[in-house]
Formats: structure tokens, C-alpha cells, sequence
């Protein structure tokens, strides 16, 4: 309980030291809110693209062709292997035929075609993955090219593999400006903090002859900079709602006028609440390492 009582009454004073100046706590706060809220606004929009990007109709690919010598047997076990398969979603013949017919329409190569003595294509299927990650496809494939009766698998991935890259290129993108922004958050709360300790230097030197102890200075501080800290994630919490709010109609309208019932992805909560308790860390470590360089500087008068 007495522990209690002295972790009370500094927060007590922390929270009268920050509201005694409310203009200077309130840029504080905008400062550290907007400085998180890059970072965090732009793990949000990859987020989104993701899911944007796993509701996508056209999904990656693989198209299995079959050996001209392949006998009815394997054909039919084939075409039992591809519709049992727990990691194809769909699996769908193309015979050869119909396949001539296709690119004779497509590209505009009936001449070319009927002066052909046979046509050159194979049977096949196509086959659409449950799973379009990279990796997932090119362990399928390797799997589907060991089947009887198959020639030749080919992977039309690319599409996958450049936004794998992407993403996984964005993701490095957020956590090195979170560092950078996290390190800009320690600096702004332990400079506001230094400045407050400074002006409370005859304060500190009074204690200080009377017996207290660095812990006992320092405790009002640390509170300090963890409200400042918790005062600026609610600020980025706050961009981040009304940044999404100007947008969520407009990419309503978009995704609408290309058939999708797309919306964005607000913040969860427990998203709100990791920004808010990074934040309330990184105030507490700018608070903690002005409070230790500060006090270094405070002597009590001999």
C-alpha cells in the first residue's frame, strides 16, 4: 500500500505539471501523435493492399499438360489426383481442341492454324492453388510434375511473386521509419521533459538537502513522459481515424466502379492498443534518460 501511495501521488504531480501548461502539452501531443502516425498509417494501408490483394478474382495458375502418350489410366487418375487435392481449390480440362480454337480466336491466327497438318498443342488443366503465396505454388508444382501422365507444369506466378516483394519490401519500409519515428518520439518527450526538470532546478536542490533520493525526483518524470507519451498515441489513434475517414469514400467509389464491395480496414483494437502502449514506452524512456542526464548536471548548494 505504501508503495501504492508514493506511485499515486506521483502521478498525481505529473498530471498537474502537464495540465498547468495545456498549449504546450497540447503541440506535445500533436507532435508525437503525427510523428507515429506515418508508420502506423502505412502498416495500415499495406494491411489493406493484402486483403485487397486476397480478394482478387483473378487468382495465380497452373497449367498442367498431359504426355501425348499418356494412356486413359493415368488420365483418369490425373484428373481424380487434381479434384481431390486438398491444396487446389479448382481444377479445370482443356482439351486440346478447345484450346487451338481459343488461340486461333484470340490471336487472330485461323490461317496459320488451319494450314497446320496437326494440331501441335496437348490436353490440359488448369489449376487454381488454394494457397498464391510464392513458396505454396512452387511446392505444388514440383508436386503436380511428379504425377503419371504429365509433361510439362508451368507456373504463372509472377504476379505473385512481384507483390510477395512488394509487400515484403513495404514491411521493411514501416518497421524503419517506426525505428526512426520511435527514436524522433524519445527525443521530442525527453527534451520537453529536460526543460521542465531545468525549470524546476531550485525545486530538485531543495529535495535533494532534505534527503531525497534520485528514484523519489525522478518517479513525477517518468509519469511525465508516459502521459505525454499515451496523450500522443491518442493524437496518431486520431490522424489515423480521421485520415481514414476522408478516404473510405473515395475507395468506396473506386472499388464500386470495378465491381468490388471493397471498404477499407479501420485499426483494430488491439492495434490501437499496441500504439498506445509503444507510445507510453517510448515517453517513458525519453523521461528516463533526460531525468538521468539532468540530475547528473543538478548538484545541491554546499
Amino acid at each position: 500500500m505504501k508503495w501504492l501511495s508514493y506511485q499515486y501521488r506521483a502521478l498525481a504531480v505529473a498530471a498537474r505539471r502537464l495540465f498547468a501548461q495545456p498549449l504546450v502539452t497540447l503541440l506535445t501531443a500533436l507532435a508525437l501523435g503525427v510523428a507515429i502516425s506515418l508508420p502506423a498509417g502505412l502498416y495500415l494501408v499495406l494491411d489493406n493492399v493484402e486483403r485487397l490483394a486476397g480478394s482478387l478474382p483473378t487468382q495465380p495458375e497452373i497449367s498442367v499438360y498431359l504426355a501425348p502418350d499418356a494412356e486413359a489410366a493415368q488420365r483418369n487418375a490425373l484428373a481424380a489426383a487434381l479434384r481431390k487435392h486438398p491444396r487446389i481449390a479448382a481444377a479445370r480440362f482443356v482439351p486440346r481442341d478447345e484450346a487451338l480454337k481459343t488461340l486461333a480466336e484470340s490471336y487472330g491466327l485461323a490461317d496459320v492454324i488451319d494450314s497446320l497438318d496437326k494440331n501441335p498443342l496437348p490436353d490440359a488443366w488448369i489449376v487454381i492453388p488454394r494457397v498464391a503465396d510464392g513458396a505454396a505454388l512452387t511446392a505444388l508444382k514440383a508436386e503436380l510434375q511428379k504425377l503419371p501422365g504429365v509433361a510439362e507444369v508451368q507456373t504463372d506466378s509472377a504476379w505473385a511473386e512481384r507483390l510477395a516483394a512488394a509487400l515484403a519490401l513495404g514491411k521493411t519500409v514501416v518497421m524503419l521509419l517506426a525505428t526512426l519515428f520511435g527514436i524522433a518520439l524519445v527525443a521530442i518527450s525527453g527534451n520537453a521533459i529536460r526543460a521542465l526538470i531545468l525549470t524546476k532546478r531550485d525545486e530538485i536542490e531543495v529535495s535533494r538537502l532534505i534527503g531525497a533520493t534520485d528514484r523519489y525526483i525522478r518517479r513525477p518524470f517518468l509519469f511525465l513522459g508516459a502521459l505525454q507519451g499515451f496523450f500522443g498515441g491518442l493524437m496518431a489513434v486520431g490522424v489515423l481515424a480521421v485520415a481514414g475517414m476522408l478516404l473510405r469514400p473515395a475507395v468506396g467509389r473506386l472499388a464500386a466502379l470495378y465491381g468490388s464491395q471493397y471498404q477499407l480496414r479501420p485499426p483494430s483494437l488491439i492495434e490501437i492498443g499496441i500504439v498506445l502502449a509503444a507510445t507510453t514506452l517510448l515517453g517513458v524512456l525519453g523521461a528516463w534518460l533526460a531525468v538521468a542526464h539532468t540530475l547528473r548536471q543538478v548538484e545541491p548548494p554546499r
